[in-house]
C-alpha cells in the first residue's frame, strides 16, 4: 500500500463534529442503511408477505433471531472495509490462492447467477406495481425499468444515485403504518415472536430458509464493503486508494469505527422493523382469511386497513421504489466482488472505459435479469425462489468472511474481538444449517 501521510480526522465527515446531534446522524447514514433497506427489496417484501399470509405470526420468532446475526455479519463487513480499504472481492484475493480461489470465484460467479434471478424478480415486481396503476403492462414496465436503470447507474455518479438510495429507504415505511390501522392480536403477534407457534411441516422451514435467506443475503456482504470503499475513496485526498483505518489517529480510528456501527445498525435495526411490520400486516389481514399469495395485487391487500381502496396504489410504490432500489445493488455487489477478485478496477465512481470487466458484468447481469423479467410468468414464486437460493449460498460466504476477519495479516489491531468471532461464527453455523436444509428442500422437500 502506497503510503500516505496519517489523517488527523479520521472523519472525511464535512464537519460532522460541529455539526447538531440530528444533522450527525442523518450524515453518517450510508451503506449500512441502504443496505439494510435494499435487504427490503420485493423479493424481502414477497417472501414476508407469503409467510404471514400462510403461517400468520407463526414466523414472527425469526425478527428478534435474525437482527443480531444481520448486525454481528454486516459489521464484520463493514470493519472488514474500513480496517484496509479494499472490499471483500479484494480481501477474498489477499487471503487466498491457488485452488480455494478458484472456488471462491465459482462461488461467485454462482452468486451473480443468483443475483440475476433475484433482479430479474425485483424487475418483475416493478412491472406489476406499474400494472396496480393501471400504467400499462407489466412485461413492457419491467424493460423500461430495467433499461433506465442500466443508464441511470453507468452514466450517474455514485454520490448522485447513493444519495437518491438513502431517501428511497423511507418509502418502506408505508409497512409500518398498516400496524396502526389493522386489526392486529398483539397478544398472537408476542406468541409468534417467542416461537409458540412453530409448525414442523417441511414446507414451514422451507419457507424459514427463504426468510433467512432474503434477511441475510451474500450479496449484502459484498455491497457493504463495495459501497464503503467508495465511500472511503471519496474521503482520500492523497490518491485513488481508500485509507484504511491505520491512516489515520488512533482518536479518528475509532469515531470512524463507531460512526460505521451506527450506520450498520440502524440499516439492520431499519430492515427487521420492515421485516416484522410485513409479517404482522399480512398476518392480521390476509391470514386471518387464509388468502394465498400469488400476485401483487393479493399482497396489496395486507394495504387495505390503511389505504382502502388506494391499497394497490399504496402497495406499488412500496414494490416500485425498493425495486427500483435493490436492482442496482443486486448488480454491482457480483460485479465488483469478481472484478476486485480479479484484480481489476471496478466502482461506479468509476468510468466504464477505466473499470470494463465490472460494467460488464454489471451491464450483463441487468439486462440477463431484464430479459428473463419479460419472459417470466410468476413474479411472487420467482421471488421467493431467489431468497431460497440466497439462504443457501450465504453459509460459505460467511465462513469466507470469518476466515479473513480474524487473519492478523490482514486485519491487524481490528481484526475479530470475541463478541464478534462469537456472533459471527453463530450466524455462519445458522446460515450453513439453513442451506442444506434448503438444498434438501428443494431437491426432496
Amino acid at each position: 500500500m502506497t503510503e500516505r501521510a496519517v489523517r488527523p480526522d479520521g472523519a472525511g465527515t464535512h464537519g460532522q463534529r460541529r455539526a447538531n446531534p440530528v444533522s450527525r446522524f442523518f450524515g453518517i447514514l450510508g451503506p449500512g442503511l441502504v443496505t439494510g433497506a435494499a435487504d427490503d427489496d420485493p423479493s424481502g417484501v414477497a417472501t414476508y408477505a407469503q409467510a404471514g399470509a400462510t403461517y400468520g405470526n407463526g414466523m414472527l420468532w425469526t425478527v428478534p433471531v435474525t437482527l443480531p446475526l444481520m448486525m454481528a455479519a454486516q459489521e464484520i463487513c463493514d470493519r472488514m472495509a474500513l480496517a484496509t480499504g479494499d472490499s471483500l472481492g479484494a480481501l477474498i484475493r489477499r487471503r487466498f490462492s491457488g485452488g480455494a480461489r478458484v472456488v471462491i470465484g465459482i462461488l461467485v460467479a454462482a452468486l451473480i447467477v443468483a443475483n440475476t434471478l433475484n433482479l430479474s424478480a425485483d424487475l418483475m415486481a416493478i412491472g406489476q406495481g406499474m400494472q396496480l396503476l393501471h400504467a400499462g403492462p407489466a412485461p413492457l414496465w419491467s424493460l423500461v425499468a430495467g433499461v433506465g436503470i442500466g443508464i441511470a447507474v453507468v452514466a450517474g455518479s455514485f454520490e448522485w444515485i447513493g444519495r437518491i438510495f438513502k431517501w428511497l429507504c423511507l418509502v418502506l415505511l408505508v409497512y409500518v403504518g398498516v400496524l396502526f390501522a389493522a386489526n392486529v392480536d398483539w397478544a398472537d403477534v408476542a406468541a409468534g415472536l417467542f416461537g409458540a407457534q412453530l409448525t414442523a411441516s417441511p414446507a414451514y422451514w422451507g419457507l424459514v430458509v427463504a426468510v433467512l435467506g432474503t434477511t441475510i443475503s451474500p450479496y449484502m456482504f459484498f455491497w457493504q464493503t463495495a459501497q464503503r470503499v467508495e465511500e472511503l475513496r471519496g474521503e482520500d485526498l492523497d490518491g485513488p486508494l481508500a485509507p484504511p483505518l491505520d491512516d489515520r489517529t488512533d482518536a479518528g480510528a475509532r469515531r470512524r469505527l463507531r460512526t460505521g456501527r451506527e450506520d450498520v445498525f440502524t440499516g439492520m435495526v431499519f430492515s427487521v422493523l420492515i421485516m416484522f411490520a410485513i409479517i404482522a400486516a399480512t398476518a392480521a389481514t390476509l391470514g386471518a382469511h387464509h388468502e394465498k399469495v400469488t400476485s401483487a395485487a393479493q399482497a396489496a391487500k395486507a394495504l387495505e386497513p390503511i389505504a382502502g381502496t388506494y391499497a394497490g396504489a399504496l402497495f406499488a410504490v412500496g414494490f416500485i421504489g425498493s425495486g427500483i432500489l435493490a436492482v442496482p445493488v443486486l448488480a454491482a455487489a457480483g460485479a465488483a466482488g469478481m472484478a476486485a477478485l480479479l484484480n481489476r478496477d471496478w466502482g461506479l465512481e468509476r468510468s466504464p472505459r477505466r473499470a470494463p470487466m465490472f460494467y460488464v458484468l454489471l451491464g450483463g447481469g441487468i439486462v440477463g435479469g431484464t430479459l428473463l423479467s419479460v419472459f417470466a410468468s410468476n413474479p411472487i414464486q420467482l421471488l421467493v425462489l431467489s431468497a431460497l437460493v440466497n439462504g443457501i449460498a450465504a453459509g460459505p460466504f460467511l465462513v469466507i468472511m470469518m476466515l479473513i476477519s480474524r487473519d492478523r495479516a490482514i486485519m491487524g489491531r481490528y481484526r475479530n474481538g470475541r463478541l464478534a468471532q462469537t456472533m459471527g461464527w453463530i450466524t455462519t453455523v445458522v446460515m450453513c444449517a439453513a442451506g442444506a436444509y434448503g438444498v434438501w428442500y428443494t431437491i426432496w422437500g
